[in-house]
Parts: structure tokens; C-alpha cells; sequence
């Protein structure tokens, strides 16, 4: 009797520990949510006093160019003058990743490429980032994409693809990108020569390339066009040396590649300032994005 006496209360202090122990638990958990919640790890806790990470391209990039001429990010010699500070990454697929993984970063796209379901575009001084907008003249931040031979290339291909480019059936491809195409332009009537070409630069120029190549191949399967992705002052000195057949620049050319090479503007583009998903900025002066880019404001609310 004395036994069974004392098992029953021995199961009866091991009940009240494990219930001891459960509570103890679910405080626990509680706490390490509260903890990443103030720690900004959970939605809804977006929190405008916290530094912003300005994401910037690599040097030598045309859209970086272009972003720092057009918002003034430079010195009174034009000297880009973007802050030190600055996160830089090399391209504009990694530059979307990037600020759709920092809910306090801002970075800059070419406007074509804007993936919406990765980053949002905000309003720059209260119009939208669009097309539309571009070409009635009221989203002032775009910049022309170029491409570039040498005068006296005698790539037949190049020559072709180019006429292909510049063609009514070219700027349909350009168009249905979402860039402005050229106005007033003819009906390809090429003569589809066979070999091959090599294009190459800008990677904000890429992506609507790789679509003018695949169109071309539909009207000439006979000729081969590689494409390869650098940036616009590669692509213009590559031009120049000869690597590349044809130049792709996100801007406009300097004169000592203009001085070499024939340019040729293909399309009209917006630069798209794009902030993270759960950045509750949506419109944006050009001054406060040169004052980010300046590193002279460094925190979300002194927007």
C-alpha cells in the first residue's frame, strides 16, 4: 500500500514539472519572436529610422552613368561622386536581388527591366516610372541605349542584324519590351548573308538584345550571333579593339569612343529608382535620391 502510495505521487511531481516546463517553453518562444520582431525580422516591422543602404552599379556601367548625370551625383567637373558608402554590385539582375533582400535599400535599374514581383519603383518628383510616361516627357530620368561599329567593319552579318535593329519589324521588338522605340523607320529588306557576330556590353541593353537576336534568327536562320554581357565601357572599347562586332552602351557615347565608332541609338529607357517591397516610400524628389546617393541623408526618416 505504502508503494502504491508513493509512485502516485511521484507521477503527480513529474506532471507538475513537465506542465512547469511547457509553460517555460512557450515563454521562451515568445520571447525570441518579440526579440526578431524588434530586430526587424518579421513583416510589419519596417522601421523608417534605420539606415538606408544605397546599392549603386560598378564603374563603368552605363546605367551608372547615366543615374549619376541625370541626378546630378556629380562633382562641378562631372566627377561621379556617388558615396563610398555605397553598396556596388555589377549588373542589374544582381542589383534587383540585392534590394529585394534589404528592406532598407534603394538601388537603380534600367526601367525595362523592372521585375515588380522582386522590388518596387517609386515616383520620382510625383510621376510614375513608366513608358508611357517617358515618351509624353513628363518622367524626365531616361537615357538612350546605343549601339557601336567601327566605320569600316565588313562583317556582313553585323551589317545585317544592324538593318535588322533599325528596322519596322526590329523597333515592333523594341517596343513590345516596354522601351520607345525610333520613329519613322522601314521594313527590314535585308539579304540574310550567312556567318557569324559577336555583340556585346551593357547589361542593362542585354536583355532586349537577346530578343532582337532571337527575331533576327526567325528572318535569317543562316547566320550565328553570340551575345555576351559586360557593361558599356566594355563593350565600346571592345568594339574599338575589334572582340566585339558590335557595342552595347546604356548611354550616351564620350567623345573619344564617338571619335572611333559609329554610333546608333536603338531605344529610349527610363532609369527606375526602386526601393524594397516593404518600404512604404513611394514617391521620391531628385533631390532626396542625390542627397542618398551623396551620402548626405543616411537614414529613411530624414526623407
Amino acid at each position: 500500500m505504502k508503494m502504491k502510495k508513493f509512485i502516485a505521487v511521484l507521477a503527480a511531481v513529474s506532471m507538475v514539472a513537465a506542465m512547469a516546463a511547457g509553460c517555460g517553453s512557450k515563454e521562451d518562444t515568445k520571447a525570441e519572436g518579440d526579440a526578431a520582431t524588434e530586430e526587424g525580422g518579421e513583416a510589419g516591422s519596417w522601421d523608417a529610422a534605420n539606415m538606408i543602404t544605397a546599392v549603386t552599379r560598378e564603374e563603368g556601367s552605363g546605367t551608372r552613368g547615366a543615374f549619376t548625370e541625370l541626378f546630378g551625383v556629380v562633382d562641378e567637373d562631372d566627377n561621379d561622386m556617388i558615396t563610398l558608402d555605397a553598396q556596388t554590385t555589377n549588373s542589374t539582375s544582381v542589383m534587383m536581388t540585392t534590394v529585394s533582400e534589404n528592406e532598407y535599400a534603394i538601388g537603380y535599374i534600367s526601367l525595362g527591366s523592372l521585375d515588380e514581383s522582386l522590388v518596387k519603383a517609386v515616383k520620382i518628383d510625383g510621376v510614375d516610372a513608366t513608358a508611357e510616361n517617358i515618351e509624353n516627357g513628363t518622367y524626365k530620368v531616361s537615357r538612350p541605349f546605343n549601339v557601336a561599329v567601327k566605320p569600316d567593319s565588313d562583317n556582313a552579318v553585323a551589317k545585317d542584324f544592324m538593318a535588322f535593329i533599325m528596322s519596322t519589324e526590329g523597333q515592333a521588338v523594341v517596343a513590345d519590351e516596354g522601351y520607345i522605340p525610333v520613329a519613322e523607320v522601314e521594313a527590314y529588306a535585308g539579304e540574310a548573308p550567312e556567318g557569324s557576330c559577336v555583340v556585346g556590353g551593357s547589361s542593362s541593353v542585354s536583355p532586349l538584345m537577346e530578343k532582337l537576336i532571337e527575331a533576327y534568327a526567325e528572318v535569317n536562320p543562316n547566320a550565328s550571333i553570340e551575345l555576351q554581357t559586360s557593361d558599356s565601357t566594355t563593350g565600346m572599347t571592345s568594339a574599338i579593339e575589334g572582340s566585339y562586332d558590335i557595342g552595347m552602351a546604356s548611354r550616351e557615347l564620350k567623345d573619344e569612343e564617338a571619335a572611333e565608332l559609329e554610333g546608333t541609338v536603338i531605344a529610349t529607357d527610363g532609369i527606375a529608382v526602386v526601393v524594397n517591397k516593404n518600404n512604404p516610400t513611394d514617391d521620391l524628389t531628385s533631390d532626396q535620391v542625390k542627397n542618398i546617393y551623396l551620402g548626405d541623408v543616411t537614414t529613411w526618416d530624414a526623407i
